[in-house]
């Protein structure tokens, strides 16, 4: 009875949220095999966020009715990077857009190594679900791959049928297998690249 209580359960008809139930369920996986994550590129992204909320904020209570205001309003949106005050909401969008397409890409978590570990690098996990398809593919790579302790990518692409009960209950053992299986064979692929 207490399984059905903490079951987790999604609708099978909205891809969106199957894959959002997955990757929390990975990232739950990931960090409970030793990996701690890492959340300094989401505190980046917060950071500049914050940034571009407040600069939107001061454009929009400026002290002065638009025809008067015209310039501020056109320096807030040019950005002038010279000028601090000035710095305006699509540089700093820019930046944040910058670095979820080169960094993040579809990545869902970012780690350390595990503690103890020889690696000096964590993991970056992606996912793929298309729209459409229920093939679900999971990856796991390094997290620098120019790091000399990068290992190969593994990866692990399965219908998520094998996953869900038709009523769109989560099956999370065998999901758990799945996934802990990539672990350790992404380690596996660490200790053979070592010899």
């Amino acid at each position: 009875m207490s399984s059905n209580k903490n079951a987790k359960k999604t609708n099978l008809l909205d891809h969106h949220s199957i894959k959002h139930m997955l990757d929390e369920s990975v990232t739950e996986i990931v960090t409970a095999k030793g990996y701690p994550e890492d959340v300094r590129l989401s505190n980046i992204r917060l950071f500049l966020g914050s940034i571009v909320i407040v600069i939107a904020l001061f454009a929009q209570f400026y002290n002065k009715k638009f025809p008067q205001n015209r310039n501020f309003l056109i320096g807030c949106i040019l950005s002038y990077p010279f000028i601090f005050h000035e710095l305006s909401y699509v540089l700093v969008n820019g930046v944040l857009q910058l670095i979820i397409y080169l960094k993040e890409k579809n990545a869902i978590l970012f780690t350390y190594p595990p503690p103890g570990s020889f690696t000096s690098t964590g993991l970056r996990v992606t996912s793929k679900l298309p729209r459409f398809s229920d093939i679900y593919t999971l990856a796991i790579a390094s997290a620098d791959p120019q790091s000399k302790a990068a290992k190969p990518t593994v990866e692990l692409s399965k219908s998520i049928t094998s996953w869900f009960t038709k009523d769109g209950v989560l099956v999370e053992g065998i999901f758990w297998k799945d996934v802990e299986a990539l672990v350790d064979q992404y380690a596996k692929e660490s200790k053979k690249s070592k010899q």
